[in-house]
């Protein structure tokens, strides 16, 4: 095999065939099996069906939400709606370049062998790296416009605007092309369609070198490590400020009216700070198992082999992160009333077209 490094198989010689395939490894009568192999080909049958479902549901749920939003029609302010615009048609990318076209042919690899000929791997890389980044960074920026707009009232005028929010969301794109493209120059153009943090071939030559090393430990703590970072922060400082500020205004009503009446002032900020913290909690909680396996696999690799974590932990991770660009939706729908009505609209609009195409 020349210098092609077929990446690290990781216990898994034979990619997964379907569903009756792991199945049948799973139901095997094996006393030999360990239980980590069972718990992993479970996975791997589940993904055989979730996978699919998750990619038929994330494409119509993005799409229904950036149409949605992009009317303005949801009570939210222009600089909010543009942020979860922006989240929503990152999510949407990240179904189609990474659900999609990555894990799916992976999933079934036999019916997608035709891909391991087709030599733009490395493209492909790139691109779901960019919308990874930017999907990711969009959740930081919107976090903290909600800090801005919550804590510093000075600066929220100034900052909290459609046309700053178009220039961050711009600059943070720009960034995330800037930073990934050197992937291009790393890896292969070949597929590997195997489960790996990364899923291209790649030289062994490139793959024991500083610079991948460098830029791999790099790529994993800027995203998503430093935004947890970020994220919890600026939550902590938000959810701090709205507490202070409610118990103030709550005493002063008291005192200047002498009972106590429900406040709009303050129903607004929780809503805010409800919505703030559920994408921000459904973040961090889809996205935690996938950047610890990632980095601790490297560290492994480089020879500190402290604590032995299953395989199959990959594939949960996996299957985590990517249903979270198919949950903003359902958080939507949940906290905000406005958003929620406009769902059904549109859920009812054929209904109501043939109710009235036939009277």
């Amino acid at each position: 095999m020349s210098q092609n490094l077929k990446t690290i198989e990781w216990n898994v010689t034979t990619m997964n065939k379907g569903f009756s395939y792991w199945f049948n490894h799973l139901t095997a009568d094996d006393d030999w099996m360990r239980l980590e192999w069972r718990i992993e080909y479970a996975l791997k049958m589940i993904q055989s069906i979730y996978y699919p479902i998750l990619a038929i549901v994330g494409v119509p749920v993005n799409l229904l939400t950036i149409g949605i939003l992009s009317r303005g029609k949801c009570g939210l302010s222009k600089c909010v709606n543009l942020y979860l615009v922006a989240m929503s048609a990152a999510d949407l990318l990240v179904v189609i370049l990474d659900l999609i076209l990555r894990h799916i042919p992976i999933v079934y690899k036999e019916q997608f062998q035709f891909l391991e000929l087709i030599p733009v791997c490395n493209i492909h890389a790139v691109l779901v790296y960019i919308v990874t980044d930017s999907a990711v960074w969009f959740t930081v920026t919107f976090t903290f416009d909600r800090f801005v707009a919550i804590c510093c009232q000075k600066l929220k005028s100034k900052y909290c605007s459609e046309k700053t929010s178009a220039v961050v969301l711009g600059t943070v794109t720009a960034l995330s092309c800037f930073k990934n493209v050197f992937w291009y120059f790393m890896l292969t153009g070949w597929y590997l369609l195997g489960n790996e943090p990364w899923f291209c071939d790649v030289t062994e030559d490139v793959y024991f070198s500083l610079a991948w090393t460098t830029g791999e430990f790099l790529h994993f703590i800027i995203t998503p490590g430093l935004p947890f970072v970020v994220i919890l922060l600026l939550n902590a400082l938000t959810v701090r400020h709205i507490l202070v500020s409610n118990r103030g205004r709550r005493r002063l009503r008291a005192h200047s009216s002498g009972e106590s009446h429900r406040d709009p002032e303050i129903e607004s900020r929780r809503k805010s700070m409800i919505l703030l913290l559920v994408i921000s909690a459904n973040f961090i909680l889809l996205w935690a198992l996938l950047m610890l396996y990632s980095i601790w696999r490297r560290i492994w690799d480089l020879g500190y082999e402290f604590v032995w974590l299953p395989d199959f932990l990959l594939e949960l991770a996996f299957m985590l992160q990517l249903l979270s660009c198919c949950t903003n939706t359902a958080i939507y729908a949940v906290t905000q009333t406005q958003f929620r009505e406009q769902l059904k609209n549109v859920l009812k609009y054929p209904f109501t077209t043939i109710v009235k195409f036939i009277q």
